[in-house]
């Protein structure tokens, strides 16, 4: 049987690449994890798949693209998100800023949007893309693609510990 880490991280990877199709400047997007057997035996669902007819591997696992999440912060957002039993699990991928922590010193003393502001035009500032993906049965997948670099996988950063907050809210979505 497949590992479901390594299950995990192609999907997250496989999101991160359909997102960066787009190009940058986009909003979140969420998509549910769903085992791609389901899809296939749902005769609606079963016309999106790449190769419907194909024999489907134990363990695969299909993103599904959700509506758009409404305006406000992410975190209430997510708070008010429920799955069916069906979804295995869920993702999310958003554009952040990432700041050297010599910059930290200089926003501490800041509030939430002077913060975002300052952070915003940082002269430091780097532009990222970030996706995390969880399972109901505790994996995570993290992977982070710096603005400006390549778009190889090669070019990807990797871990279950990128964004430890934002794995544990999406986990909360699945409970």
């Amino acid at each position: 049987m497949t590992d479901p880490r390594f299950v995990l991280e192609r999907v997250a990877a496989e999101i991160e690449a359909y997102v960066g199709q787009a190009g940058w400047d986009q909003l979140p997007m969420l998509f549910a994890l769903v085992p791609t057997r389901v899809l296939a035996a749902d005769p609606a669902a079963r016309a999106y798949l790449d190769n419907p007819d194909a024999e489907i591997p134990a363990g695969s696992i299909t993103p599904v693209a959700q509506e758009a999440l409404p305006d406000g912060p992410l975190d209430e957002a997510l708070a008010g998100i429920g799955w069916p039993d069906e979804v295995i699990g869920c993702a999310l991928t958003q554009e952040i800023l990432m700041l050297p922590p010599s910059a930290e010193s200089e926003l501490t003393d800041l509030d939430g949007p002077e913060a975002a502001s300052a952070a915003a035009t940082h002269p430091n500032r780097q532009e990222a893309r970030l996706v995390v993906a969880v399972l109901r049965d505790g994996p995570v997948s993290s992977l982070l693609r710096l603005r400006g670099s390549g778009d190889g996988p090669q070019d990807l950063l990797s871990g279950p510990e990128l964004a430890p907050n934002l794995a544990a809210a999406l986990a909360e979505t699945l409970l």
